[in-house]
């Protein structure tokens, strides 16, 4: 077996060849240098590393909060009515895939749905649309109609399958809505 050409590490307490493995023995190991200059450049890389991995978790959360916004998903309607510190209620009761965009402080807000059921005419009536989502979802329908419906402090239009829902609406949609009852 030919000689390999060896140097005499720091201290000449261990040897190593010039792909920098220890040897010890016959079995050769990797070498860890601890000069500054790798020790500082690998903890610049596993900084940046951990750095990028925390934004690409959590810019979603980050946007959100640049952007004053907030996201939510709920399964059913059961979840919303549990979980969601505003209410809608004229969101039919088999509505399933909620999705809401919000402010943090749940002023203005988006809500979509899939729902097969009618709105209860007890708390929604038809009328002219005059008021817009102040946030778009992905998948909802464009909110400019001739016509919604009025539901308290919530414009409601339907989807292919559910139902687009915002809040605060027009006064006057507000209005018509408190002609029901």
């Amino acid at each position: 077996r030919p000689q390999r050409p060896r140097s005499t590490r720091t201290g000449g307490v261990h040897s190593s060849d010039q792909a920098g493995r220890f040897l010890r023995g016959k079995r050769a190991t990797p070498a860890v240098r601890l000069n500054g200059h790798m020790n500082t450049s690998r903890i610049i890389i596993l900084s940046a590393l951990a750095l990028a991995s925390a934004t690409a978790l959590s810019g979603c959360a980050i946007a959100d909060s640049l952007q004053n916004e907030k996201a939510s998903e709920f399964s059913s309607s059961a979840d919303l009515v549990a979980d969601w510190e505003k209410t809608a209620p004229w969101l039919p009761e088999d509505a399933t895939g909620i999705r809401i965009r919000e402010t943090p402080d749940a002023a203005p807000a988006t809500l979509l749905a899939t729902s097969s059921t009618a709105l209860d005419p007890a708390v929604c009536i038809e009328t002219e649309r005059l008021s817009g989502p102040t946030f778009a979802l992905d998948g909802a329908p464009s909110p400019y109609t001739d016509s919604a419906f009025a539901c308290g402090e919530w414009t409601v239009i339907p989807t292919n399958d559910g139902w687009y829902g915002w809040t605060p609406n027009h006064l006057d949609e507000r209005a018509a809505s408190c002609e029901l009852g």
